[in-house]
């Protein structure tokens, strides 16, 4: 049974979350941005209509979200005034508290993503580490992680590209998430993933340490101004693998795109490889590329940004890009994130997608120091 304690503590929570998120400025904000849906000739620009409407939906998000803890709230204050009557037990006075403490834990930690790119779609691309079969056996695994957490959330997901292993697991793949705050909550997954196991693959049963890198960067859309010079841009063509038989595509429909990018900051140059297997229609696949390009190129700014807010906040944590950030050691039953020293002995649950705890734990840590 609760205690009034932890009533107090949900209603107080509760009730900061509406200042917060300034539900009534919302409201108003609601009523202004619909009424712009109405001009005649809305429709005229899709894009932009599409752009105004996915705002009102942003909007009536946040207040749907805040009108349902509120509920809940209530609800549970009810359930503990009747429990006082004999009118409800106290397990139905418990689950009502679980239920308002979920509702209020998910909205704070949506309330924590309010940078432009948080709210966006995302691109996230896992490359094996060197160690042949087990890395690319690792790899398989980590896709088959995000893959079963952007199921169980609710997102959209499509492969981009995938070069499957020699023997086993991947090579590289490139996936898009697509929902609201994809970015926003994946972008703590950037980073080298360790896994310590007992190797099927090696015949003395010995412990393998293997590496893969995510790389997670917002899918930006046509409201964000990217600059791409088309001097520095090239095109490539292939078949795209398949099956096979009927099946074997027998035009070059798969795209290469190399962009010679030069750091406007510090006047280095690399080359940004991007390959893109998508679909059979080959303008789509190019069209897909560009679109990963801008992604990297809106990445590589951003990045610049929270490498200059570091320096002016030097007391903070710095947030290590494409350093090593979680272990899974599977004999041990342990999963840890080495930024944030969350852990948990659930490593079936994490390999199933179940890494809502790690991504809550990031954004508790390091929010403050990305805004």
């Amino acid at each position: 049974m609760i205690t009034i304690e932890q009533l107090k503590d949900v209603k107080t929570r509760t009730e900061a979350l509406y200042r917060y998120l300034d539900i009534e400025n919302k409201k108003v904000q609601v009523e202004e941005e619909q009424l712009r849906t109405q001009a005649p000739g809305f429709w005229d620009d899709a894009k932009k209509a599409e752009a105004q409407m996915k705002k009102v939906k942003s909007l009536q998000g946040w207040i749907e979200g805040y009108n349902a803890v509120k509920t809940l709230t209530d609800e549970l204050e009810l359930a503990f005034d009747f429990y006082k009557d004999e009118l409800v037990t106290e397990e139905e006075v418990d689950e009502a508290y679980a239920k308002s403490l979920q509702a209020l834990e998910e909205l704070e930690l949506k309330n924590m993503l309010r940078s432009e790119a948080d709210q966006m779609d995302c691109v996230l691309k896992i490359n094996s580490g060197a160690g042949g079969t087990e890395s690319q056996d690792w790899s398989s695994m980590l896709m088959r992680m995000y893959m079963r957490w952007a199921e169980s959330n609710g997102y959209k997901l499509s492969v981009a590209n995938l070069q499957e292993g020699d023997e086993a697991g991947i090579k590289t793949v490139t996936m898009n998430i697509e929902g609201a705050y994809a970015y926003g909550y994946l972008k703590g997954e950037n980073g080298v993933h360790r896994l310590v196991r007992v190797s099927p693959y090696n015949a003395q049963g010995k412990r393998m340490t293997s590496f893969a890198s995510v790389f997670v960067t917002p899918l930006v859309d046509d409201s964000i101004e990217v600059v791409v010079e088309p001097a520095r841009l090239s095109w490539d063509t292939f078949r795209s693998g398949g099956a096979g038989g009927q099946n074997v595509n027998k035009v070059e429909s798969g795209v290469r795109l190399r962009y010679q990018y030069k750091d406007p900051y510090t006047g280095e140059e690399e080359e940004i490889l991007i390959e893109n297997t998508e679909t059979r229609d080959q303008p789509k696949n190019k069209e897909n590329a560009m679109r990963q390009l801008r992604s990297i190129l809106y990445d590589k700014e951003l990045q610049h940004r929270m490498e200059e807010q570091a320096k002016v906040e030097a007391g903070k944590k710095k947030i290590e890009w494409g350093s090593q950030i979680r272990s899974y050691v599977f004999d041990d039953r342990r999963v840890k994130d080495h930024r944030t020293n969350y852990q948990t002995s659930d490593v079936n649950g994490v390999m199933d997608g179940k890494i809502d705890g790690f991504i809550k734990a990031y954004l508790m840590e390091f929010s403050d120091s990305e805004a």
